[in-house]
Formats: C-alpha cells, sequence, structure tokens
C-alpha cells in the first residue's frame, strides 16, 4: 500500500472523497479487532486469533478461505450490521514516524484524492479541518486501544488460553472436507481449570471479556456458509445468459 504523508505542502489544494463502497477490503478474509469493538462484533461475526509473529491478535473471521470477504457483496455494499473499526478510517492511515511519532497518511491506491470534489485537507488558515482532526483523533483512539489489545492477548498466551481452532469446510458434494488453518480461539478446557489466582491474574488483566466475546462469537460461524452459499448462487445467476430485457 503506498501511503503519503499529510501536509499543506502536498495537500493543501487538495480534497477527498469518503469511501462508499467497501470492495476495498473485498479479498479480506480476516480484519483485526481491538478490545473496544469485541462485544459488538462478538454479536454479528465470528471472532478468533491470527497470529502475528510471536504474538496473537484477535480477528473477525470474515471469509471461508484466503482472498474472500463474505460481508462484502459483489457491488461493495457492506452485508452486516457492524463494520471492524479497522476499515472505517478509510483511506486514511497512521503510520509510524522520526521518534516514533505517528503520522497521518493517505491511501495513494485509494482513488478518492481529487482536486475539485469532495472535501478539503486544509482550511484557509493552513490548518487542518475539523474532518481531518475527526479522523486523526479516530485512528489515534484505534492505535492506543490497539496496544492494550496486545497487552490482553500477551496476557492470554501467558497463560496458554489460546489453542489451534479446527475449522473443517464442506466442499461440493464429490469433494472431501478442508480445513480453514492459521486460526486460534480460546482453549475453554483449560480456562476452566483455572486456579484462583490464575482466574484473578486475567480478570485484573481485562482479559475475562475478551475469553467470553470470542467463546460467544463461534456460533456465528454458520453464518459464514450461509453466506457462501448466497453468493455462490448470486454468482450462478449473473452468469446466467440474458435477452435484452434482462
Amino acid at each position: 500500500m503506498a501511503i503519503t504523508p499529510i501536509s499543506n505542502s502536498a495537500f493543501g489544494d487538495k480534497r477527498f472523497e469518503r469511501y462508499s463502497s467497501y470492495s476495498f477490503a473485498a479479498k479480506d478474509a480476516i480484519a483485526p479487532l481491538v478490545l473496544k469493538e469485541l462485544v459488538r462484533a462478538s454479536m454479528i461475526m465470528p471472532i478468533g486469533f491470527a497470529r502475528a509473529e510471536d504474538a496473537f491478535v484477535p480477528v473477525a473471521v470474515l471469509g471461508l478461505g484466503s482472498g474472500t470477504n463474505l460481508f462484502v457483496a459483489p457491488d461493495g455494499r457492506w452485508i452486516g450490521r457492524y463494520v471492524p473499526a479497522v476499515y472505517r478510517g478509510y483511506p486514511f492511515v497512521l503510520a509510524n514516524g522520526p521518534d516514533d511519532k505517528q503520522i497521518l497518511c493517505f491511501n495513494d491506491e485509494s482513488g478518492l484524492l481529487s482536486d475539485t470534489d469532495g472535501e478539503p485537507f486544509f482550511g484557509e488558515d493552513a490548518k487542518p479541518t475539523a474532518a481531518i482532526n475527526d479522523i486523526l483523533n479516530f485512528l489515534t483512539q484505534l492505535a492506543v486501544n490497539r496496544q492494550a489489545t496486545q497487552r490482553v492477548c500477551a496476557l492470554l498466551q501467558e497463560h496458554a488460553m489460546i489453542e489451534p481452532w479446527p475449522i473443517k469446510l464442506k466442499g461440493k458434494e464429490d469433494e472431501p472436507e478442508r480445513p480453514l488453518e492459521g486460526l486460534f480461539r480460546i482453549d475453554e478446557a483449560a480456562f476452566n481449570k483455572l486456579d484462583e489466582k490464575a482466574l484473578h491474574a486475567l480478570h485484573q488483566g481485562g482479559a475475562l471479556p475478551v475469553i467470553y466475546c470470542q467463546l460467544l462469537s463461534m456460533q456465528h460461524l454458520p453464518v459464514l456458509g450461509e453466506l457462501a452459499k448466497a453468493r455462490q448462487a448470486a454468482e450462478q445467476q449473473a452468469a446466467l445468459p440474458k435477452n435484452e430485457a434482462g
């Protein structure tokens, strides 16, 4: 992803348009989540953990294989009542700058930069507009919460609460089941065996809501199968030959 730091010299005479399509997320089978959104996300979609080097990060499970986000319709609409926060700042992103300072940047590949249409980056006083400040505040809060999320996941890992999630995907009638690899879940059996000291440590560290959200969210796994069937039916319908009347 090509990004450019936002400055008055580079964007003073530019404008940006708000995204109206989630096509930019259409190939994401998973999306990272942070603590503050886990409750809402767990009510809509399956949540798991993905490995990030030697650590884990909670993720929304959006597809049944790499390269497909079943929550994004072919026309770019988002299907579902919750959109992960990682998408809501698009096409803006925070990047690490000198002295560990974070800099607001713009995604050059978004197609949402304009000379004439949309909202300005800077006002006549050469200061960022209220819209830009709101976006910066949102992404900054998201980054802070992401650090808190990392601490909780480290605590879960320390207490051996995360295990591989063996998900089997049904293929076509003449095909065997295949595993969906790379996802992890809470080890419920290990959680139930925790002693009082370990349970208190997880409670104090804010890990219990994460545990409960992940376990409860697994009930939504069949939703992905339903979305996959609906998409396949729509694709088959679209592939049918049509006359002039459609």
